[in-house]
């Protein structure tokens, strides 16, 4: 049963638009950041994370951004060459803006944390202009950062490819990515955030993101009551993350899941929320089945948990089947229908 159609005939299954940034994540484990020496560079950003995820399952995708005009800009550009990404929607930015760089704490399997350095970042230099129908038309599906809407020119980029989508029948998946200190105050985070919730088809975040973006019209007192908000706003899926505990998916049509995520010998606390976006988008442009979606999405959030990296680390449709055979073996099913 499908709550909606892709557009077909479309050159892009998706487009993200918003943040590249730059990972470094230490190879001294289960210590502070302060006292880590060596580390690991790898392509990140949680859109960028999304993008790569579903080319390696074998999306066709493309992307709207900008990054710094230097090596690490070229870098992250040929990151997704490779991955086969396309860059034509990607620019230099021209006034000296930096990449965002992220050194990342693994403390513990369960105790992580990020550092970020974001003065001038170079993704929110992202603007309208980059933002042309023509390109927007000929996804599927965009998907929409919410750390883009943190400030302009890059918030109003993210509000016209929005629109443009909607416009031309593309399907609109909000991932709420809020990162707090991106953000003025709590107010701006509601209002920005609940236009974006407005414009959606899809919306996923965790249970602390979705309590940022109804700040200002009242906090839900559970997933339940959040999700019948925002399906009122005219989504039709809602995805709220609890961490380790797992998800739950709620359908416009009534149906929702309880998901846990497949037991896995964790390395690290953060990357699994890209993971799961990217599989369960994938899935839903292959066709599959809710559960099936939802299934997909928590094996790749588990696998990449248990791996140093994000992007890197981003499994195919291979190992991603090959992980639920073997996990289903020893640990059964892991979604729960719900209603």
């Amino acid at each position: 049963m499908n709550l909606f159609e892709f557009p077909k005939d479309r050159t892009f299954d998706v487009i993200p638009i918003g943040r590249i940034a730059i990972d470094f994540n230490p190879t001294d484990l289960n210590r502070p950041l302060k006292e880590s020496s060596n580390f690991n560079k790898y392509v990140g950003g949680s859109p960028a994370n999304i993008a790569v995820g579903l080319a390696r399952l074998g999306a066709k995708v493309g992307f709207i951004a900008r990054v710094s005009d230097d090596q690490f800009g070229d870098y992250v550009t040929d990151y997704f060459k490779k991955d086969g990404i396309d860059t034509s929607h990607i620019f230099r930015c021209v006034n000296g803006e930096k990449i965002g760089l992220t050194f990342t704490e693994i403390l513990s399997p369960t105790e992580s944390s990020i550092l970020m350095y974001r003065y001038g970042a170079a993704d929110l230099q992202v603007c309208t202009d980059d933002v042309d129908e023509d390109y927007v038309k000929s996804a599927k599906a965009v998907v929409i950062s919410g750390t883009a809407l943190c400030a302009s020119p890059s918030r109003e980029a993210a509000l016209k490819m929005m629109m443009l989508a909607k416009k031309n029948g593309v399907v609109v998946i909000f991932d709420i990515d809020y990162r707090p200190y991106t953000w003025k105050n709590p107010d701006e985070v509601s209002i920005y955030y609940t236009l974006a919730a407005r414009s959606s088809d899809i919306v996923l975040g965790s249970r602390e993101e979705f309590n940022l973006t109804e700040a200002v019209t009242g906090v839900c007192a559970d997933d339940k009551a959040s999700a019948a908000r925002w399906h009122g706003y005219g989504n039709k899926i809602v995805i709220i993350k609890h961490g380790k505990e797992g998800s739950v998916a709620y359908l416009k049509d009534g149906r929702s899941y309880r998901v846990r995520p497949f037991p896995v010998k964790a390395l690290k606390g953060f990357g699994g929320g890209d993971g799961y976006a990217s599989a369960f988008i994938y899935s839903l442009l292959r066709g599959k089945s809710m559960p099936d979606a939802l299934e997909y999405a928590t094996a790749s959030a588990s696998m990449l948990v248990s791996a140093h990296s994000c992007s890197a680390a981003m499994p195919t449709a291979d190992a991603i089947n090959a992980f639920i055979k073997e996990s289903r073996e020893k640990y059964g099913e892991v979604v729960e229908r719900l209603t």
